[in-house]
């Protein structure tokens, strides 16, 4: 459909699972691409758009079985599908580590963003929608860093998305993390607890420090297995924070192996000429339960097997 089209008849269109809990204002985007925000609250202002055939608020959360009228509109011509790579899809294709009719749970690769962005023509939540052209609502439940591996949860309803929000804002997540620091850390386990603040660094880009103006931060650190001149640690973050285990990593004076952004450009060095080319930062392991059965789930993403190759030769050393 081009910008001079117009849907010239009222659609009435009933709310399934993958709206149920949406505000109207959002769900009317949602169908209506290209409209202006402004042109979307003038015709619910005006009685257009009507829920079971009454005039209702832009804030109204909708429910399964409402019938909502949309009226005639014009709609800007759709923007092109983005492009996912051929290398991306086919990490998507063997990544499932579990799936059910709510939720499923994706060993996400290393060096792929979760979603598209500035300068990132799409992540793996576009990949995914691609290779699944027939799924209603598919929506991240939680985001991991671009270098980061690891689990990560997407919803397939909207009644499972809230719920797995409320258990990641909550204490019903347990997420266990596996990384390399540089250096010999000497502890077996601490708790950090460092309030963390968002900022631009000197280039621009998003960088977070520890400062007391900053959000509350907890990480507790486990020592695995020590090295020649590295550690294998388990980091079990309390809280949710951006960048929280590699920003209090480096606070303890061991920056994990890789960090461009928080750790040591010569320590970095180093460890690339034994071959280590990206974070080594894993999503091992979430314990949760699940936000429609209660049913506990406890998911587990292998160590990629280059990390694996990796800490054969730390033990070598």
């Amino acid at each position: 459909m081009n910008q001079n089209q117009t849907n010239l008849q009222v659609q009435w269109l009933e709310i399934t699972d993958a709206h149920a809990g949406q505000r109207l204002d959002n769900f009317l985007m949602s169908q209506l691409k290209g409209v202006p925000k402004s042109r979307i609250y003038r015709i619910v202002r005006k009685g257009e758009v009507r829920v079971n055939k009454g005039r209702i608020e832009v804030s109204y959360k909708l429910v399964e079985g409402d019938i909502v009228r949309v009226p005639p509109i014009r709609v800007a011509e759709p923007v092109d599908e983005l492009a996912v790579p051929a290398t991306l899809q086919y990490h998507l294709e063997q990544a499932i580590l579990y799936e059910d009719d709510a939720l499923l749970v994706l060993n996400k690769p290393s060096g792929f963003a979760v979603h598209g962005g500035t300068g990132l023509n799409s992540g793996v939540i576009e990949g995914l929608r691609q290779l699944r052209p027939q799924a209603k609502f598919l929506e991240l439940a939680h985001r991991l860093d671009k270098e980061t591996s690891g689990c990560l949860i997407v919803a397939k309803k909207r009644s499972a998305l809230m719920g797995l929000h409320q258990l990641f804002r909550s204490t019903g997540m347990d997420k266990t993390y596996l990384a390399l620091l540089a250096g010999c850390w000497q502890r077996k386990k601490l708790v950090v607890s460092a309030p963390l603040l968002k900022k631009i660094g000197t280039t621009g880009e998003r960088i977070v420090i520890i400062n007391e103006a900053g959000k509350p931060a907890e990480t507790l650190f486990r020592r695995m297995e020590q090295f020649k001149d590295s550690t294998l640690i388990e980091a079990y973050p309390k809280t949710g924070r951006t960048h929280q285990i590699r920003v209090h990593a480096a606070w303890l004076g061991h920056p994990i192996v890789g960090d461009d952004r928080y750790g040591e450009a010569t320590t970095n060095r180093h460890f690339k000429t034994r071959g280590y080319q990206r974070l080594f930062l894993h999503a091992l392991r979430l314990t949760f339960p699940h936000p429609l059965t209660g049913e506990i789930l406890t998911l587990y993403a292998p160590l990629p097997q280059q990390l694996e190759t990796l800490l054969t030769y730390e033990r070598s050393l």
